[in-house]
Order: C-alpha cells, then sequence, then structure tokens
C-alpha cells in the first residue's frame, strides 16, 4: 500500500510567491538593463554623441522590472493557491480511500 501524502500547508504559499518573484524580477531586471544599454549605445552611434548609461536604469531597466515583478507577483500567487486548493482536495480523497 503506498503512503498518503501529507497534507499541503499553507504557510509555504508566501514563501514560494516571495521567491518566485524576486528571481523573476531579477531576470527582467537584468535582461531589460541588457536591451536599454544595446539600445542606447545604438541610438547614440547613429546621432555621434556620447552614450549616458544611466538613462538604461532609471528610465528602461527599473520601471520594466517594477511591472515585471508585479505581474509575476499576481501570476505565482494565483497559480500557489490554485495548487494549494487542488492538493488539499487530492489529499482528502487520498484519506477517504
Amino acid at each position: 500500500m503506498p503512503p498518503t501524502p501529507r497534507p499541503p500547508r499553507w504557510y509555504t504559499i508566501p514563501v514560494r510567491v516571495l521567491l518566485v518573484t524576486f528571481i523573476g524580477t531579477l531576470i527582467s531586471f537584468a535582461v531589460s538593463l541588457l536591451l536599454g544599454i544595446i539600445g542606447i549605445v545604438a541610438v547614440s552611434a547613429l546621432r555621434r554623441v556620447h552614450p549616458n548609461l544611466t538613462a538604461a536604469y532609471r528610465q528602461v531597466a527599473f520601471p520594466a522590472a517594477v511591472v515585471a515583478g508585479s505581474i509575476i507577483f499576481v501570476l505565482a500567487l494565483t497559480m500557489e493557491i490554485r495548487h494549494y486548493r487542488q492538493s488539499k482536495a487530492l489529499a482528502a480523497i487520498a484519506r477517504m480511500s
């Protein structure tokens, strides 16, 4: 007889949501910073001026990371709550059988 799965714990939801949000925000910040630097260097090369790379942080990477982080937070929270409810229902079914 296989062992019964342990019931899900609600206090793991915020930990996983915050971890996924933090990692996703860091990745989106890094990617948007890279794209911002490439774009600013390309535009400054076309205009033949010195590139101001602080604009890549302030006007590209930070706003993009804030938007992506908030979207990731909402989606991760929704998915974790859905997973918790499904696991809770499946654990109850397994206990009954």
